[in-house]
């Protein structure tokens, strides 16, 4: 069909008040249209141009060839050149545009690409007469727009991958993004940078790339691409385009697009071919797959991301290549030249091998198999996929064993050097895949490798850790390795249960084979057991026992690894001890080391029982504290040569408060306490304040022997002094003072019987006369006064008693003073 065209002329130079005319339109091109187009043609000279310029330098000024949309849909493909003024002195200098209007949906002729028009010998540069005949006849065949494209994107490499990128984000249709300056000092080098992406791009992108080659206002311009001068950087830059200086210096750095790097090794290779083939390929557009592949295949050496992409994309699309396209990709990945591979390209390589195992020969895959297993063993990856043993049953699997064998039994039998879980796990397995024999080196592999696993699993994060897969595959494909293994870990898990129990609830290993593992089943069960009987550590413990299937006769251990599980980071209680004492013999206890948790509970679950002051306020002893106590002397008696020092001390101290309060005890129990008390340092303070509280309440006895409370008194302990004077200011102490007559005369004997005991006690008796003993006698009847006095005559002597009437009668008259005293306020 015939295109509609358009002319527009400059104003000549000197011409004041226009810019210039449309001098030709074609049919169908509505005013309207001209006002958008008219913005769209116009053309400034570049700075520097001579007012009467010569013949070769004006061919020398560049030409805007464009590319636009309209607001109707239209597009208008244009050309601005620069021409001779004709008339007046005919020296100066003004511009034509020559552009064709392409309604909404009818292409160019022959369905070409706009840029494909840039050398069309019928842009015309005067307004022609008459009719205006179509111009646009394009040169036959791609060669006029791709004819030196090679030798120019050669030149422009170290641009080429950075500008593709862009001018792909260009012909997006939904990117929003900056539209791209191209700063070259000749316009036509813009038209072939518009040439390079017309054959890199797919034609339904190319399609949507505005672009215009020349400009002097980068930041008004419409087109998503933009040509500019070397003088305009700074104008394009500032107007906030993306600007590649292709006129500069090479520029430092590279993209991170890999399609876009792939697509620049295409070019630079001279096989711009290689584009339509990799369309063909299934998947994404720019995706980085289909034209790696391709220039894989090729022979196109790539970097790492670009193998991995095509190693990628091939191993998702197994079926998408035939074999021998197949094999020249196998061949490019694991070629041995390759000296730069990185860990997500040998990841990358593995899912390939993966895919391509029992689809494809196996003299196919070999390289890849090889190439997978050397970096295994050399490179330290340790998540790579492995292939399976299979791969290497023929010449190819004996050569590599041979060159890697001895290097992988030579780093298993370190025993000295740092070896990562991972690591120890990969070189495991690669040693099965290649047949190596490590039985030897097994014993000492496994040693290390168990207390690895603890370790580097509570040093990670939550979650299962990093060399989980690959271990469980470990045991899955090595019956011997998993049972060296399970059973080193069922050995050290009565050492720190806890931590294995941790690991076990990050690491589900396989322990439900024929082996006995009962350390292993018990740290298995207590997170569920923990979980459904809540806070009944009793409960706990026997499920996780029985979880062992041993008795603890049979196996004593069980009984450390069941204790540090259900009490890890806690002492037992009385109760909790007790069951422990009795679910085994002490010989049982003595092998597993648990007395020393009994001894614990018995010394620090004192502080369960109720405060001394409470205890002397009942008069009763604390129920914690006798079951404390008769637990201290079963282990006194189950274990008389483990259990020494302090403990021990601490112990005698806790049998010795029950005997106080519940027996008979030998004399100089008074100064045992103390005695103990100083052996046990540090003492518990619960216990400290338990004995105390035993020793001062026989103390404050009627029936207490009096070298005891001589002992006590003479001992000069501030301590026990205190803890005396405390118990004897408790309402239980004043409430038997004051209905016992007896019980106040024996108290008034024993605080006025030692004036000169050192110097704690002195102070301490004569408060307590003021205190306690004078408010409970004061408030007697005068038969109950009389009645302590003459018990005091009778228990003492007639001193005494006569000390009493003193003490009391100076009570006595200092009430009758106060008397008097109000009695004359009042009046």
């Amino acid at each position: 069909m015939s295109l509609a065209q358009v002319h527009y002329t400059s104003a000549a130079p000197g011409v004041e008040g226009t810019a210039g005319r449309f001098t030709a339109v074609g049919p169908g091109v509505s005013g309207a249209l001209l006002a958008e187009i008219e913005p769209l043609v116009r053309y400034e000279l570049p700075g520097g141009v001579p007012e009467r310029p010569s013949d070769d330098e004006l061919r020398s000024l560049p030409q805007a060839f464009g590319y636009f949309t309209l607001s109707d849909g239209s597009r208008l493909v244009a050309r601005s050149a620069p021409v001779r003024d004709t008339g007046g002195t005919g020296a100066g200098v003004r511009f034509h545009a020559h552009a064709v209007h392409l309604p909404p949906g009818v292409p160019l002729p022959g369905d070409r690409l706009p840029v494909e028009a840039w050398r069309s010998p019928h842009w015309v540069a005067v307004t022609p007469g008459g009719a205006t005949p179509d111009p646009l006849t394009l040169p036959p065949g791609p060669t006029a727009v791709s004819e030196g494209l090679d030798d120019f994107a050669v030149s422009r490499g170290p641009w080429l991958a950075a500008v593709l990128a862009d001018l792909r984000r260009a012909s997006d249709a939904e990117a929003a993004g900056r539209p791209v300056a191209l700063v070259e000092r000749q316009c036509a080098d813009v038209a072939r940078w518009l040439g390079l992406a017309s054959v890199t791009l797919p034609r339904e992108s190319a399609e949507r790339l505005t672009f215009t080659t020349y400009t002097r206002r980068p930041g008004s311009s419409a087109s998503r691409v933009v040509g500019v001068g070397p003088e305009d950087a700074g104008a394009a830059r500032a107007a906030g385009l993306r600007v590649h200086e292709c006129a500069g210096p090479a520029p430092a750095g590279s993209t991170e697009d890999v399609w876009a790097t792939t697509a620049a090794r295409v070019w630079r290779s001279r096989s711009p071919e290689l584009f339509r083939e990799a369309r063909e390929l299934p998947g994404e557009p720019f995706a980085a797959g289909p034209l790696a592949v391709t220039a894989l295949c090729a022979g196109i050496a790539l970097g790492p991301d670009g193998r991995a992409a095509a190693a990628g994309w091939a191993a998702d699309r197994p079926y998408a290549l035939d074999v021998q396209r197949t094999g020249q990709l196998v061949e490019a990945i694991a070629s041995p030249d390759i000296d730069d591979r990185t860990a997500p390209e040998f990841d990358a390589a593995g899912r390939l091998f993966g895919a391509l195992e029992g689809r494809c020969p196996a003299s196919v895959t070999a390289p890849l198999a090889a190439m997978l297993v050397t970096e295994a063993v050399r490179g330290g990856n340790g998540s790579l996929e492995l292939p399976r043993r299979d791969a290497f049953a023929g010449p190819e699997g004996a050569e590599v064993a041979g060159r890697l064998g001895p290097e992988i039994l030579t780093e298993l039998a370190d025993t000295v050097g740092s070896r990562s879980v991972a690591r120890t796990v990969q070189l495991l397995r690669v040693a099965r895949l290649l047949g190596v024999d490590a039985a030897e080196s097994l014993p000492g592999v496994v040693d290390r490798l168990a207390p690895a696993l603890l370790a580097e699993a509570s040093a990670a994060h939550e979650g299962p850790p990093g060399f989980a897969p690959a271990l469980l595959e470990l045991l899955d494909e090595q019956f011997e390795v998993r049972t060296a293994l399970l059973g080193a870990l069922d050995r050290m898990a009565p050492e720190d249960p806890g931590a294995v129990a941790r690991f076990l609830e990050r690491v589900a290993l396989p322990f439900t084979g024929t082996q006995a593992l009962p350390h292993l089943r018990m740290c298995a069960e207590v997170p569920e057991a923990m979980a459904t009987l809540g806070g009944d550590r009793a409960a706990v413990w026997h499920r996780v026992l029985r979880a062992a299937g041993l008795s603890p006769f049979a196996e004593p251990l069980v009984l450390r690894t069941g204790v540090g599980l259900v009490w890890e980071d806690r002492a037992p209680t009385v109760e909790e001890a007790r069951l422990l004492l009795d679910a085994a013999t002490s010989d049982s206890h003595r092998v597993a080391g648990t007395w020393a948790r009994l001894v614990d509970a018995a010394l620090s679950t004192s502080d369960a029982g109720t405060s001394a002051a409470a205890t002397s306020a009942t008069g009763t002893s604390a129920a914690g504290t006798d079951e404390a106590a008769r637990l201290a002397h079963d282990l006194l008696r189950g274990f008389p040569a483990e259990i020494g020092g302090r403990q021990r001390a601490g112990l005698l101290l806790l049998d010795l408060v029950r005997e106080l309060r519940t027996g008979a005890p030998e004399p100089g129990w008074a100064e045992r306490v103390s005695t103990l008390c100083a052996q046990a340092e540090p003492v518990e303070p619960a216990l400290r304040e338990r004995a105390h509280a035993a020793l001062v309440e026989r103390l404050l006895a009627p029936d207490r022997p009096g070298a005891e409370l001589y002992d006590f008194v003479h001992g000069a302990d501030a301590e026990l002094i205190a803890a005396y004077d405390r118990t004897a200011r408790t309402e239980a102490v004043r409430t038997r003072l004051r209905t016992q007559p007896a019980y106040a005369a024996d108290c008034f004997t024993v605080w006025t019987a030692h004036p000169h005991a050192g110097r704690a006690w002195p102070p301490v008796a004569a408060a307590l006369l003021d205190d306690v003993l004078r408010p409970a006698v004061r408030g007697m009847s005068a038969e109950d006064v009389a009645e302590v006095e003459a018990t005091v005559g009778r228990t003492g002597s007639s001193g005494r008693a006569d000390a009493f009437r003193d003490w009391n009668r100076s009570s006595t008259l200092g009430r009758l003073g106060r008397r008097i005293a109000g009695r004359v306020r009042r009046g």
